[in-house]
Formats: structure tokens, sequence, C-alpha cells
């Protein structure tokens, strides 16, 4: 995959229709300049910037894989824009985001996944189960399974919950071997079944210059809000590092999802 492809697009907000409330950050579905509806994550939410550095890293961490991800944009928020928001608690997290955040473009008529209903092929359900080892996502259970179906394809959404060891306040160099046993918990554990074709794809088509460029994308205003390193640019590396480690050692995660598999 070329350095272009890593490249996303910025636009400005134009237009806020509606909140989508079922989040605990908020996000919204908005209109930009563009003519494009988009699902927005705020940096003033509830997890801030941290969120969207996830929701970033793990969008295109997917499409690495081959996994269906709606195109992943900057939106800039002007500080005017909503100010004649009759809702106060919309106008304060729109205050408090002014500045660069991130969206989804939105899949009209796309519905929720229910693994009780859709069926999911063995070999994009390991991919699935594999990219959450790796990101140590925790938010994608039979509960919540932020994936849609759009168009008779799957495909996957919201990453704000993955690499939440960034939360704690303190590096996170060390987490890259950590165990997650939360992964017992994924919707798609008992489909992953092609965990070995999936570990030699992934290790083919994520680099270590792929990674670079994607923690290349933060914004630089993301990293500056809660800082644990020493600057913005030692704390984009803290994530390049913890990818390439967690990587290099994705075999002690395979052996996680096995063991969990036997669980079931």
């Amino acid at each position: 995959m070329s350095s272009k492809s890593l490249n996303l697009r910025t636009v400005n907000l134009t237009r806020y229709v509606t909140p989508l409330r079922e989040g605990g950050s908020m996000p919204a579905i908005a209109e930009a300049d563009d003519g494009f509806l988009y699902v927005v994550k705020f940096r003033g939410a509830g997890q801030g910037s941290k969120a969207l550095i996830a929701e970033l890293i793990g969008g295109e961490i997917a499409r690495l894989l081959g996994l269906r991800m709606p195109e992943l944009v900057f939106v800039n928020l002007d500080e005017a824009f909503g100010r004649t928001e009759a809702d106060e608690e919309i106008q304060d997290l729109l205050k408090a985001s002014t500045g660069l955040n991130l969206a989804l473009h939105f899949l009209s008529g796309a519905i929720s996944y229910d693994p009780l209903v859709c069926s999911v092929d063995p070999l994009e359900a390991s991919k699935i189960v594999w990219l959450d080892a790796l990101l140590m996502n925790m938010d994608r259970t039979a509960r919540n399974t932020n994936m849609l179906m759009w168009r008779k394809e799957l495909w996957l959404i919201d990453h704000g919950a993955a690499l939440y060891f960034h939360h704690t306040g303190t590096p996170w160099d060390s987490k890259a071997q950590q165990n997650f046993e939360l992964i017992k918990n994924h919707v798609l554990l008992s489909k992953a079944t092609h965990l070995e074709e999936v570990e030699t794809l992934a290790h083919k088509n994520i680099s270590k210059e792929l990674i670079q460029e994607i923690v290349a994308l933060i914004p630089i205003s993301w990293l500056e809000t809660d800082l644990i390193y020493e600057n913005a640019e030692a704390q984009r590396q803290a994530y390049a590092r913890y990818l390439e480690n967690r990587l290099l050692h994705s075999n002690t995660f395979i052996k996680e999802i096995q063991d969990a598999q036997k669980s079931v």
C-alpha cells in the first residue's frame, strides 16, 4: 500500500444534523462542506483526543488487513459553529471540540451486525479478532458489536475503546506483551478459525514503515492534549513502538485467542 492511500482528507463541518445518544461520547451525524454526511467523533467528549487517536489507528490498520472501514476524515470545527444550538449539552461539546476532530463516512441504510442473523466468513472473522487482539479493543462484544451490515457486506466502526492503556496516565511501553483477557468476550471468537493465515497476512501487510505512516497522521493538537511522554513527537513514537512490539510478539495473543476459544 502506498503512502498516498494513508492520507486523510480534511473537511469543514457545516451542519449538525442529529446526536447519536446511544454512544457514551455522543457522536453526531453531521454534514461537511463536501456535501457528504459523516458520523463525527468529537475531541471534547469524555475520552478526549485519545479516543480519536485509537479510532484513527484502529481504522487504518483494519484497512491494511483488507477489512472494510468507512472512509475516515479530519473534520474542522470552527469556534463559531454551534452557537445557535439549543441543546446546552451539545453546545458545550461543540465548544470543547473546536479545531480538528475525526469522522467516518455515514453509511446510509446500514444496520447493526446481529450475530444471530448475519453470517461472517471465517477468514474475515479471524482478521477482526486478530485486529482487536492487536489493539486490545474490548468493545466488539455480542452486546455491542460495533459492526454494520451495508449492502450485504460487513463494515467495522468505532475503535475508540482500543488502546485502552493510554488512559492510565502512565507510559505504556511495557504494555505490548500484556495479556488481553477480554478477548474472551469477542462476538466473533468462535468463528475465528483461520488465525494462522491471518498471522501470515498481517506480517506481510503491516510493516514498520506503514505503522510510522499511520502514527504520522495523528494531529499534534491531539497528542499535546494529554501528554504522558516529554513531548508530542515522543508520544507519537510511543504508539509506533507499541504497535511494532505487539506485532512482533503476536504469537502471544494468538495463543491467548486459541485458549479463549477452548472455553467457548
